[in-house]
Formats: structure tokens, C-alpha cells, sequence
């Protein structure tokens, strides 16, 4: 009895013994992967698969687990350093870099120390590329800056399964002596482009002011363009005036009116006497008149205006007018 109890003992021991390492066994063959990582599988030391997150079986002892790579995006500073550029002025130039694994298997096998692989990368990239710029470039165009080290530095990772998302330029610090000069630099350019807009100030004021003069000078010609014109055209009628005056005074001579030589003469006399008058040069003068001729002439006038007078009303008492017969017209 004692026996049994005792053999019965070992085979609870034994059975203990195997569920113990069944157990044992499971835990080692079962691999929990969290969201945003990736496992490797080496067998023997060799990579054999990637496990994706979630809940895996592996092979105990004889399969491991090999590398645990982050699968999200990770970032990291690029430290400060100095950079010459093309026209030989130091700065000192820092950044920062995003990047992203996508191959879990080649991130952990083409390169050792992905990250510290990465940094080297992306400074020696920055000098390169800032180094074949002018200063004033690195400046304003730090976009172009980024886009091409982004673009050499992905080229250069994507053998290691490794995807560069962004890189920024940070920092551009230049020595406070170039600061200084920028500064006056900036004032003087300021300063210049200042002058520059009163020079074309005063140039546009300038022009307008001539363009007004001008226009001035075309109203004031057209002005007196059209003053001559009018009085060439009060002179043509005064001369029409004057010879129409004549005439009628020419055929009254020739019908033998003397009054209207009288009227003539007199009217000649009075405009000589006003200018005499009117004349700037000599306000007093002395010189006989003789007020018995200008009577004269006044009573010539009333005589003819009479005369006018009296025909108009006959003619108006005869009725209308009939051509005499012949032969009258040589009648006394």
C-alpha cells in the first residue's frame, strides 16, 4: 500500500512536472505586439518574418524575438552647427527631422543605429546644400532649402525601409558683425529706395506741372486764335460798314448832293479831333477850330436827314414805284 501511495506520488510529481513546462512552453511560444510596433522573428539567428500587431505563436527555443521597431512617426533635433556658405559667411544652422520606418525587417538589418544614421545624414546634407548658397538666399528661401534636403536625404534612406516626411530649418544665425551690416545694409536700402520714390515725386509733379503749363498755353493760343478771329471779322464788317458808307456818300456826290460832302467831311473831322483827344502822348494841345465848318457840317447832317425824310414820305404818298418813261431820266 505503501508503495502505490509512493509510486502514485512520482507520477503526480512527473504530470505537475509536464503541464508545468507545457505551460511554460506556451508563454514562450505566444507574442503579444502593441498598435504602432513591429517584431522580427530570427531563428537560429536568422530573420525568418515580421510579426504586425496583435497576438502571435511562434516556435519556442527555437524561435526569438529579434528587433522591436517603432512604426510611427518619430522626430528628432538636428543640434547646432556651422555652415560657410558660397560667399563665405559662418552661420550656425540647426533643424529638426520627422521620419518614419516602413519596413520593419530593413530598418533592423540594412543599417546599425537607424537614428544616429539618420542625424549624420541630414547635417552633412544641410552643409552641403546651405554651403552651395549665397547668404542672402539661406534667408528667403528656406522652403528650397527644405525641399531639397528632404528630397536627398528620403533618397538616401530608402534603402533602409526608413521614409523622411519632413525636414525644417530651424535657426539661421549669422555673427553679430554680418547682423550689423545687414542692419545698415537694410537702413541704406531703405534710405535709397525713400530717395528714389521723392525723385519720382517730384519728376511726376514736375510733369504734371508742364503738362498744365502746356495745356495752358494751347487754351491761351486758342483764346487769342479766336479774339483775332473775331476781330478780323469786326474789321471785315466795319470795312463793309466803311465801303457801303462811301458808297452811298459817292453816288449822293454824284446826284449833286453837297450836303453829304459835308457829312463827310465833318463826320472825318470829329474821329480826328477824339484821337487827338485820346492820344497817351499829348494831353493838352492848341489848334484852330473853326465852329462855324462844324456847324456847318452838323446842319449838312440834319439837311440830308431831312432830305431822306421827305423823300421816304412822298414815295409813301405816290404808292408804288413805276419805271419813267424814256427820255425822262435827261430831264432838268
Amino acid at each position: 500500500m505503501f508503495f502505490d501511495l509512493a509510486e502514485l506520488s512520482g507520477f503526480s510529481v512527473f504530470v505537475i512536472a509536464v503541464a508545468i513546462l507545457a505551460i511554460i512552453l506556451v508563454f514562450m511560444s505566444t507574442r503579444a505586439v502593441p498598435q504602432g510596433t513591429e517584431f522580427t522573428v530570427e531563428r537560429f539567428g536568422r530573420y525568418v518574418r515580421t510579426l504586425s500587431p496583435g497576438l502571435h505563436l511562434i516556435a519556442p527555443i527555437i524561435d526569438r524575438i529579434g528587433a522591436r521597431m517603432n512604426m510611427m512617426e518619430n522626430v528628432f533635433d538636428v543640434p547646432q552647427q556651422e555652415v560657410i556658405t558660397r560667399d563665405n559667411a559662418l552661420l550656425q544652422v540647426d533643424g529638426v527631422v520627422f521620419y518614419q520606418v516602413l519596413d520593419a525587417a530593413r530598418a533592423a538589418y540594412e543599417v546599425r543605429e537607424l537614428e544616429r544614421a539618420v542625424l549624420n545624414l541630414t547635417m552633412t546634407n544641410i552643409r552641403t546644400v546651405m554651403g552651395s548658397m549665397d547668404l542672402d538666399e539661406l534667408l528667403s528661401q528656406r522652403d528650397k532649402i527644405n525641399h531639397q534636403l528632404l528630397t536627398v536625404v528620403d533618397d538616401a534612406t530608402a534603402p533602409w525601409g526608413v521614409k523622411v516626411t519632413r525636414i525644417e530649418i530651424k535657426d539661421i544665425t549669422p555673427p553679430k558683425d554680418l547682423i550689423e551690416s545687414m542692419g545698415r545694409q537694410m537702413k541704406a536700402e531703405r534710405d535709397k529706395r525713400a530717395t528714389i520714390l521723392v525723385a519720382e515725386g517730384e519728376r511726376q509733379a514736375e510733369i504734371l506741372r508742364a503738362e498744365g503749363e502746356k495745356q495752358g498755353n494751347i487754351l491761351a493760343a486758342e483764346g487769342r486764335r479766336e479774339a483775332a478771329y473775331r476781330d478780323a471779322e469786326a474789321r471785315e464788317r466795319e470795312a463793309e460798314a466803311e465801303a457801303r458808307a462811301t458808297t452811298m456818300v459817292s453816288e449822293a456826290i454824284a446826284k449833286g448832293n453837297v450836303q453829304a460832302i459835308n457829312y463827310f467831311v465833318a463826320q472825318r473831322y470829329v474821329e480826328a479831333l477824339g484821337r487827338f483827344a485820346d492820344s497817351p502822348n499829348q494831353k493838352t494841345f492848341f489848334m484852330p477850330v473853326d465852329a462855324t465848318a462844324v456847324m456847318g457840317a452838323v446842319a449838312g447832317i440834319s439837311e440830308i436827314v431831312r432830305e431822306s425824310m421827305a423823300e421816304s414820305t412822298s414815295g409813301a404818298r405816290r404808292g408804288p414805284w413805276t419805271a419813267p418813261p424814256p427820255g425822262d431820266g435827261n430831264r432838268g
